[in-house]
């Protein structure tokens, strides 16, 4: 299996991204999460990221570094496995410059020699222990958990997230998804985690899809199909620079791929944590020291109290196990 890595990043210090930055929103406002600072910046955590793909995934055929055209000072552009990618490489010059994440997510597919097969990470996610390939495929196919959780629906991602279910709803039958592949929706990894589906299976609707919030496995051809059916949607949103309450998210994608049967059971959640660095900073660190994941989410926000303090610590922990330079940096 040929199976790639793609990575998305910016550094809101670079002087051009912030005339960009200005030019279309004014400034950085913490009171808003659209705008907020902890939505672009970097703890210069990036070589911890690329240093565990180096010791943890060395399987990887390509990283696909994807930025406004930035890189780090320390980078090392050289390495045969590293292919940086620009904004501009593969979305619609009209829509650049873009400050959305689900813009730069809905787009992918257009990355310029990405495989069939690949996993997306944002830059909070990170590789802290040994992860095979089976881990994200198996018989081709995007290892998933397939279980619905309640969306109220407020707030600015929860609509995101009925925008995705009222399209998922337009193109599949519930009922006949779940029939057709009821051992995937009803796996027993699961556990309580299926609970609301058992719950809701009468119900003829599909709802919002939990979700891990870390490394997902995608089909290359799952967003061609995405496209190919709502590309007129997903065009009209693009116009976006911003998170709007419009917008589709890269959750469409893999709740489209969960509703093709494209993918195979797995409890994700079994080696994969998410920590919101405002309530939980000390769970993340002592996960990072005794690597209790194969994969972490460090969840920043604008607010976290004795910010450099935790900074400083979760960099201790990533160089407990991870104190050697990977061969992508210089």
């Amino acid at each position: 299996m040929d199976i790639d890595f793609v990575i998305t990043w910016v550094d809101m210090n670079d002087p051009k991204w912030k005339a960009d930055f200005a030019k279309y929103s004014g400034k950085i406002d913490n009171k808003k999460n659209e705008v907020s600072e902890a939505r672009f910046r970097d703890h210069g955590f990036l070589k911890y990221w690329f240093r565990g793909v180096e010791k943890f995934a060395p399987w990887v055929r390509k990283v696909h570094f994807v930025t406004c055209g930035q890189q780090p000072e320390w980078l090392n552009p050289a390495h045969p496995k590293l292919s940086l990618i620009n904004h501009a490489d593969y979305i619609p010059n009209q829509f650049l410059p873009v400050f959305n994440s689900s813009l730069i997510e809905i787009y992918l597919h257009k990355i310029p020699g990405i495989a069939d097969q690949f996993v997306y990470f944002n830059d909070d996610f990170f590789i802290i222990n040994h992860l095979p390939e089976s881990r994200f495929f198996s018989n081709g196919l995007p290892n998933d958990i397939a279980a619905f959780r309640h969306n109220s629906g407020i707030g600015l991602w929860s609509k995101c997230l009925k925008n995705n279910i009222r399209l998922i709803n337009q193109r599949f039958d519930k009922k006949t998804v779940l029939n057709r592949d009821h051992d995937k929706w009803f796996h027993p990894s699961y556990g309580k985690k299926a609970n609301l589906t058992r719950l809701l299976k009468p119900y003829d609707k599909f709802v919002t899809l939990i979700t891990p919030h870390n490394a997902q496995p995608y089909l290359k051809s799952t967003f061609e199909e995405v496209w190919n059916y709502a590309g007129d949607k997903l065009t009209a949103v693009s116009k976006n620079r911003f998170r709007s309450a419009e917008d589709y998210t890269q959750e469409l994608f893999r709740t489209w791929q969960i509703c093709s049967s494209k993918f195979e059971p797995y409890n994700t959640y079994q080696d994969t944590k998410m920590f919101p660095l405002i309530l939980r900073s000390k769970q993340a660190i002592e996960a990072i020291h005794n690597q209790s994941y194969k994969l972490i989410c460090l969840n920043d926000n604008a607010h976290i109290r004795n910010y450099e303090k935790v900074m400083q610590d979760l960099e201790k922990a990533f160089e407990a196990i991870l104190p050697e330079k990977s061969q992508f940096e210089l």
